[in-house]
């Protein structure tokens, strides 16, 4: 598991066009919230996704980026953004490289069932790329407020 002020781990994704979205082209400029969660459109996914969403410029206003992570694939990725009106970038790991580097990938538990997923977790990289916060048990609804509080309060 990774821990606060470590480097976070550099990743190359693909966003919901289709775009090379990568650490570095933020570092030095932006922070960075990334934020994995189970599946798209799914309840507690639509709470975050859509609280991130009507954050978002506030995000901005703090030099920070809020791109959202699954194993969902692209086209599902602009179904979900176009259905809900979402304005974060979402990251399709369909291969899972990028959970597994974050460590969110494991067996989960719900309703007496045991499978593998997605555990919602997020992350804050600040401008110089380390981890200024490591969240792997987020509850979906008022994350988003707690995170901008945060990176309001980054340096």
């Amino acid at each position: 598991m990774l821990e606060t002020n470590q480097p976070a781990p550099d990743f190359t994704a693909i966003n919901q066009d289709g775009d090379a979205i990568s650490l570095a082209q933020f570092r030095g400029q932006k922070n960075v919230v990334l934020y994995f969660y189970p599946k798209d459109d799914t309840p507690g996914c639509t709470t975050e996704a859509n609280e991130f969403t009507a954050l978002i410029d506030q995000f901005t206003a703090a030099d920070t980026v809020v791109l959202g992570v699954s194993k969902d694939t692209c086209e599902k990725h602009q179904k979900f953004i176009k259905k809900r009106g979402l304005k974060v970038d979402l990251l399709a790991d369909t291969s899972g490289e990028l959970c597994e580097l974050y460590g969110t990938w494991g067996e989960r538990k719900f309703m007496g069932r045991t499978y593998m997923g997605i555990g919602r977790s997020t992350f804050v990289i600040d401008k110089q790329g380390k981890l200024a916060e490591v969240n792997y048990k987020v509850k979906a609804k008022g994350h988003a407020q707690a995170m901008l509080e945060l990176v309001q309060g980054l340096a």
